[in-house]
């Protein structure tokens, strides 16, 4: 009995249950289960020590490291049964599928990195200091079109009307946010082709069909009437134009509502699939983004929705 209770005041940590889900799919070290976790070290390596002491997670060194593992098959059938139960629970949530996502990004960085190691340890650090990082975005962008019309619904203080702006005939940037597009304006400097224009994406201050592409980024999850930002996504798009949407996948970050202002906590495939079809947009594009190790935010997507 003094086994078992022992063991629910294990499970009553949430970060304990997530690195047992990880663990059990793979061996890890403390640096790559803050990675995947977004927990502090002093955090992960604490909870890891209670995992030891009651006996889920085992040790062993590597160099100068040490990696963990936990596989179930090594508990009795009491201890197996009850994680079982704490395990189905956890993976049901959103915050499991964040972390698979997560695992799965740090184990393709690790691989990456050996393949990188085993043959040009220094390249990509001796080619930024030599030419920095910008070409490659540079040379992405001049695949698009010259007389491209692109709309950014909800532009912010502008970071993409800098970007597009060289390598596309006109970019119109829309804000709901006065403070935002003054911000804009001062980032845009002397580009004359950059139009910057106050209103909302739910009925974008645009002719019907006055641009070719609009991008929408990390806006949607403010917007509460995702079928009207929708329509009016549509209706500023020519024939077979795009709406090119990023945004963060379905989270359980509930705060978020009150301290950020969102209206959505992320979207699945289907939330945005519904609006967007009603709307007369058709999907062409959905896939998950790698997420960078190192960031704090949930995953992200992109969606591409044409104009039928």
């Amino acid at each position: 009995m003094e086994q078992l209770l022992g063991d629910l005041a294990t499970f009553t940590e949430l970060a304990r249950v997530r690195l047992l889900a990880v663990l059990v799919e793979h061996e890890l070290g403390v640096g790559e289960l803050c990675r995947v976790l977004q927990l502090p070290q002093s955090t992960v390596s604490r909870h890891l020590k209670a995992l030891q002491v009651a006996g889920f997670v085992r040790r062993r060194s590597e160099g100068t490291s040490g990696l963990y593992r936990a596989d179930p098959d090594e508990l009795d059938d009491q201890r197996k049964a009850l994680w079982a139960l704490v395990r189905d629970a956890y993976l049901a949530t959103l915050q499991a599928d964040e972390d698979r996502v997560r695992l799965q990004s740090v184990l393709e960085q690790r691989e990456g990195q050996s393949f990188f190691e085993r043959r040009h340890a220094e390249w990509d650090a001796m080619r930024r200091e030599l030419f920095g990082d910008r070409f490659l975005s540079e040379a992405l962008l001049a695949l698009l079109p010259p007389d491209l019309r692109i709309a950014d619904l909800g532009c912010g203080t502008g970071p993409a009307l800098v970007e597009l702006a060289p390598v596309v005939r006109r970019v119109i940037g829309v804000d709901r946010e006065p403070q935002m597009l003054r911000a804009a304006e001062g980032r845009i400097g002397d580009l004359d082709n950059v139009d910057l224009r106050l209103g909302g994406i739910e009925d974008p201050p645009l002719a019907e069909g006055e641009v070719d592409a609009a991008i929408c980024v990390l806006v949607l999850h403010h917007v509460a009437d995702l079928d009207a930002a929708f329509v009016g996504a549509r209706r500023v798009l020519v024939p077979h134009g795009r709406l090119v949407v990023v945004d963060m996948m379905a989270h359980d970050r509930r705060d978020w509502l009150h301290t950020m202002g969102h209206a959505h906590l992320g979207f699945d495939r289907e939330t945005l699939q519904l609006p967007a079809r009603r709307a007369g947009l058709v999907e062409r594009v959905w896939r998950p983004l790698p997420p960078s190790p190192e960031v704090s935010g949930p995953p992200l997507f992109l969606a591409v929705y044409e104009r039928a």
